[in-house]
């Protein structure tokens, strides 16, 4: 296939892990880079191979080489970004959260749509065999019908100055790693006749950050009466990345879901007995890109689509209302 040209607005240190080691592994290009900063952009792309160096996030949009834009500003600013690069006619690969609430991400989405684009949520854990082996032995039958899905999303607390302990920023447990948890919960609605809707929620605020949630517990049903149990939080001793799914014949258990890079087990209990599978270490990340690939160039289907994107997000939004958390401020322009 033709390589991917990929833009990519700021020099943040998770696009080295999240779109430059992958362009590598698959053959994309990385045709440009811009950041506040011209000598972090200028430094990032000596260090990566990056072909050009523009002056600011607007010109990645403007460059006629550019046809997709990695989006891994902070949670503000990927809605009004997204939106940007559509109206610029650039397909996009946003970190999560797509958006501040579900109500932009509606409009990116709609945007989209009416230019002929795609536009995906850096959701890359869906892509890797871990998450396909969950939903493999639920449609095989083997651990029977849904009954409860488990997520811990835990990591320890970031610097006091981090922009994920921002409000105005659209910070948060929720926001940064909970909503992986929130996303699988969405993934599994067609074994469970349907979307999981919030129950009830509680979460602390992190001390002299008001309106942010240091940590967040919520519990879902889905409408053939399986539950979900949804833990998050950003002050942890360590990283903990669970799910545990549980059917009326045995459950699956994968012990690092969102990074199966760094844990590929998954461990399934049945009354024929217990097994540890290994899916592979390969990352997540190269999974995504290929898959985003595939879908540009030949038409390969994403798995997953606008419905169940903006459903996360109203799921994110409807646990910081059980919660009793104001939902994140929306930026009024793309800023930055």
């Amino acid at each position: 296939m033709e390589p991917l040209r990929i833009g990519v607005l700021g020099a943040a240190r998770i696009a080295e892990t999240v779109i430059v080691a992958p362009a590598t592994e698959t053959g994309q290009r990385l045709v440009a880079v811009a950041a506040r900063d011209r000598a972090r952009a200028e430094a990032f792309a000596a260090r990566h191979g990056v072909e050009r160096v523009l002056g600011d996030y607007a010109a990645v949009l403007a460059d006629d080489t550019v046809e997709v834009v990695y989006n891994p500003l902070v949670n503000a600013l990927h809605g009004p970004w997204n939106l940007a690069a559509v109206r610029a006619g650039k397909h996009v690969l946003s970190e999560k959260p797509f958006a501040s609430t579900a109500a932009e991400a509606r409009e990116v989405f709609a945007e989209a749509r009416r230019a002929g684009l795609t536009v995906l949520p850096a959701f890359h854990y869906h892509y890797h065999p871990v998450a396909r082996r969950l939903l493999e032995l639920l449609d095989s039958g083997e651990l029977g019908e849904l009954r409860a899905v488990e997520a811990v999303t835990l990591i320890p607390a970031p610097a006091e100055d981090d922009p994920r302990w921002s409000y105005a920023l659209a910070g948060g447990a929720l926001m940064d790693v909970g909503c992986y948890g929130l996303h699988l919960h969405r993934l599994l609605a067609p074994w469970a006749g349907g979307a999981p809707r919030v129950v009830t929620a509680r979460a602390g605020e992190r001390r002299g950050r008001p309106g942010v949630d240091e940590w967040l517990e919520a519990a879902l049903e889905f409408p053939r009466g399986a539950v979900g149990e949804l833990r998050c939080g950003m002050a942890a001793r360590e990283v903990v990345f669970r799910c545990r799914v549980t059917g009326s014949r045995g459950e699956a258990t994968a012990a690092s879901f969102v990074r199966p890079d760094w844990d590929d087990r998954v461990t399934v209990a049945t009354p024929e007995g217990t097994r540890t599978e290994h899916l592979g270490p390969r990352s997540s990340f190269a999974y995504q890109l290929e898959a985003f690939a595939a879908h540009l160039r030949e038409g390969a289907p994403l798995g997953t689509g606008e419905g169940a994107e903006i459903a996360t997000m109203e799921l994110v939004d409807d646990c910081s209302r059980a919660a009793g958390l104001p939902v994140r401020p929306r930026a009024t322009a793309p800023f930055g």
